[in-house]
């Protein structure tokens, strides 16, 4: 089969980890016969360097041409001053509401050979499997007014937290369809003492639960959620959460599986459907690392296994996106470490290295 992707490494390590993620993806063509037509685009930094802009009609137009976007990350010291007037998350968040992506996934699974790289004892992460579903295109970092004034009292910094029922909805049913193909819990999270978006949460949450009888559902505020991910993790299953809350959990819950390098995230414009080809933005969890950028030392995984989520789900490639799965668990209980996972005693392995080790674990089929 012939599929059209489309690559935006934008800046910092973004690059480094998507060339590996490609390299996966045309590895899994080799192994079961099909071709991928690559298109490359700027976004971020670097198409401010270009362009002037953090994302131009032409990066727009693949986002429309293409099967899907493999993504890798934006921004970084250099565009960092707050008196700039673009920026490059801009470009990432104009990127997500031009694509309609409601929906970002976010797997969290702990791999028993690495519970010595996690911070956390191992008794607290064994079993730890979860999805963090977090809403992406409303809440504070879309909805308006923002921005910043003078008043006589001083500047005055303002943003807006606005949600619909129809906005909660569709991101609330997500939660709940994938928790009935797991575990059947569903936990969401918000601040419903105190925000009157919360509370608006927490009731369609709530009439929503009666179409699923077969799901768990649980409410928590998100201070406690933060806790008890730390302190339980392994209670649970899928978590759905508004767009600031699902940011700042799915990036603490990075600290079970040992590092944000190895997450990998999927942004949706629906329920996915396995094995049912839809378009879908693609990227690791993790930022630009501009402290690592350019060294080599940045962990390709969760980029990489992003590429699994990928073909699953906007390609319809069941068994292509189990394969790479199963070569980065095997890679990993090799000992295969790069620096953010890599132990005592362990020499740490190259960027390209990694992506070697777990592209000839795809080629001879894990």
């Amino acid at each position: 089969m012939e599929f059209n992707i489309a690559v935006l490494g934008g800046d910092g390590i973004g690059p480094e980890v998507t060339d590996q993620g490609v390299r996966a993806l045309e590895a899994v063509g080799r192994a079961f016969g099909h071709s991928f037509n690559l298109s490359y685009g700027d976004i971020g930094g670097i198409s401010i360097d270009k362009h002037g802009i953090p994302l131009t009609d032409e990066t727009r137009g693949l986002l429309d041409s293409n099967d899907a976007v493999l993504f890798g990350a934006v921004g970084g010291p250099k565009w960092d001053s707050p008196d700039a007037k673009v920026r490059p998350e801009m470009g990432l968040l104009d990127m997500r509401a031009h694509m309609g992506v409601f929906a970002n996934i976010r797997p969290v699974k702990v791999y028993p050979w690495l519970a010595e790289s996690s911070v956390l004892k191992p008794h607290i992460i064994e079993g730890v499997d979860l999805v963090v579903v977090r809403e992406l295109t409303g809440g504070l970092y879309y909805a308006l007014p923002r921005g910043r004034r003078e008043t006589p009292n001083g500047i005055v910094g303002e943003d807006t937290m606005r949600y619909t029922e129809g906005e909660i909805e569709r991101v609330v049913r997500v939660g709940f369809e994938l928790a009935m193909g797991r575990r059947k819990k569903l936990t969401s999270v918000d601040k419903a003492n105190v925000l009157e978006c919360s509370r608006l949460w927490r009731a369609v949450a709530t009439r929503m639960g009666e179409e699923y009888p077969d799901v768990e559902l649980e409410h928590v505020l998100v201070d406690n959620c933060a806790m008890q991910l730390i302190q339980r993790p392994a209670s649970f299953d899928v978590i759905v959460s508004e767009n600031t809350f699902g940011d700042i959990l799915s990036d603490e819950a990075s600290v079970l599986a040992a590092s944000l390098g190895l997450l990998p995230s999927a942004s949706l414009a629906g329920v996915p459907v396995v094995g049912q080809r839809s378009g879908g933005l693609y990227e690791p969890i993790h930022g630009t690392a501009p402290d690592i950028a350019g060294k080599g030392i940045a962990n390709p995984t969760g980029s990489i296994l992003s590429v699994a989520l990928m073909v699953r789900y906007s390609l319809g490639l069941t068994e292509e996106g189990a394969a790479i799965e199963r070569a980065v668990d095997k890679v990993l209980e090799q000992n295969a470490r790069t620096a953010d996972i890599a132990t005592e005693g362990t020499e740490p392995v190259s960027t390209i290295e990694m992506g070697d080790r777990i592209i000839a674990a795809i080629e001879s089929g894990g």
